[in-house]
């Protein structure tokens, strides 16, 4: 239980920040993908290209940095950008063009990887345990953030995941969620203990960061069980705001035989009950007073699986026998996952009239009810060429999500990512739609 003193030096602290915090609303946090101004091809994003959707966004998260798993100090994930070619010096300068805008640094993102190149949450786990492992992480996190001029440290801590569970009928998941209450263990054996170390970790930064006027932040990623490692009302008292992952409820590397809608805003039929935008606010606003310290997460891109024969014409998800992860586009280079300019540019070459004579396009299909989201598909050749669906966002579901965080008083919206909105207008002819279509709803 937090002491007396702790709770006082609380209230003292929240006396600094809380008032600002309650008087924005409508904020737009805006991520940034650093690895986009390496990429190769017409996905590089330029920081002259950057520019233009700075003057949309309040915030600016530049993501990743990672924690050295000897020292617990935080540390670059791209040094050869951030340190060789003053990446990190580049990027808060741009405050001098955009006086509105913060810019903080975020740590983990599922960007720091473990040598079989996944997402190692051990690291982020032993380093709440001891007062040392803190110490070394709060120090150098003060450090970095002043020497590079950032105006505060974002924590997209990487907790372990919840598994993924399979497509079920509705008594079989109800008595898997019985039995999933009982089986958090097996996911964290020392669950509990790492929720209080956290809160106490978070509280800590805190106290450091006042000292040189630095914000913080917390960026929930999806998968993440909020009720396993998150104390939301002591964590909420030391951070400025929370971005909730509400988004990638199902995707092609962990439903690989079943494709569905990315990120519903409502709960649909005969599915996970948790696994849309509603139920995860529902969740937070249940544990806090302040809904304004809360923003839901939108993305950019949409997450594509490939279909085969046995998948179906239709294309209405649930989509039954998909073979994961559709091949990387033709800019972005990551399997599974799509830029909208490319979703975009394979909806333009669909030539309708019921009849498609082009191999490379895709069919959409809208939401007229406005609840559960959009998605496009080709359905798999007679000659077994593969099909694809993708589940996405556009300009109007994103305006959607935005007026969706209005309606229920919320702070406003995270924004995934930058590098993947249509930046050079090469769709429309407008830069940034979807990011402009969210600042424009709110």
């Amino acid at each position: 239980m937090m002491s007396r003193g702790w709770l006082f030096l609380g209230a003292l602290l929240c006396l600094g920040w809380c008032q600002v915090s309650q008087a924005e609303v409508g904020k737009l946090v805006c991520f940034y993908d650093a690895r986009s101004f390496v990429r190769e091809g017409p996905a590089q994003l330029s920081l002259a290209e950057l520019e233009p959707a700075l003057n949309f966004c309040n915030y600016l998260i530049y993501g990743y940095a990672g924690i050295d798993a000897e020292s617990y100090k935080i540390k670059s994930l791209s040094p050869e950008i951030t340190y060789n070619r003053q990446h990190y010096s580049h990027i808060t300068a741009l405050r001098q063009k955009y006086p509105h805008l913060r810019v903080l640094l975020s740590v983990g993102g599922d960007q720091d990887l473990n040598a079989e190149g996944v997402a190692d949450s051990s690291k982020y786990l032993s380093l709440l345990e001891q007062p040392e492992s803190r110490n070394s992480f709060k120090a150098s996190v003060s450090a970095e953030l002043i020497k590079y001029g950032f105006d505060g440290l974002d924590l997209a801590w990487q907790f372990p995941k919840l598994r993924p569970k399979q497509q079920q009928g509705a008594l079989k998941r109800a008595w898997s969620s019985f039995k999933g209450f009982f089986s958090s263990s097996s996911i964290d054996s020392k669950a509990e203990e790492h929720k209080t170390q956290f809160a106490t970790l978070v509280r800590e930064l805190r106290v450091e960061l006042q000292r040189s006027g630095k914000q913080l932040t917390l960026s929930m990623l999806p998968h993440v069980d909020a009720q396993l490692f998150i104390d939301i009302p002591s964590v909420m008292s030391y951070v400025d705001f929370v971005n909730l992952g509400t988004y990638d409820f199902q995707t092609p590397q962990r439903d690989p035989k079943q494709a569905d809608l990315p990120a519903p805003l409502y709960a649909m039929y005969d599915r996970d009950a948790t696994h849309n935008v509603q139920h995860q606010v529902e969740y937070w606003l249940n544990n806090t007073a302040n809904a304004q310290q809360l923003h839901i997460g939108i993305t950019s891109y949409g997450l594509a699986w490939q279909m085969t024969r046995n998948s179906g014409i239709t294309g209405f998800p649930p989509i039954p026998d998909t073979e994961g992860v559709a091949p990387a586009g033709r800019q972005s280079g990551m399997p599974g996952l799509l830029s909208w300019p490319e979703i975009c540019d394979l909806l333009q070459q669909h030539l309708g009239q019921g009849k498609d004579t082009d191999n490379n396009h895709l069919r959409k299909v809208g939401d007229p009810t406005k609840r559960y989201g959009i998605y496009a598909y080709r359905a798999a050749g007679d000659n077994k060429e593969p099909g694809i669906w993708v589940g996405y966002e556009d300009p109007t579901t994103a305006a959607i999500k935005a007026s969706f965080a209005q309606s229920h008083g919320l702070g406003g919206v995270a924004f995934h990512d930058l590098s993947l909105d249509d930046f050079r207008g090469q769709c429309a002819g407008e830069k940034y739609p979807i990011l402009r279509s969210i600042k424009y709803k709110l």
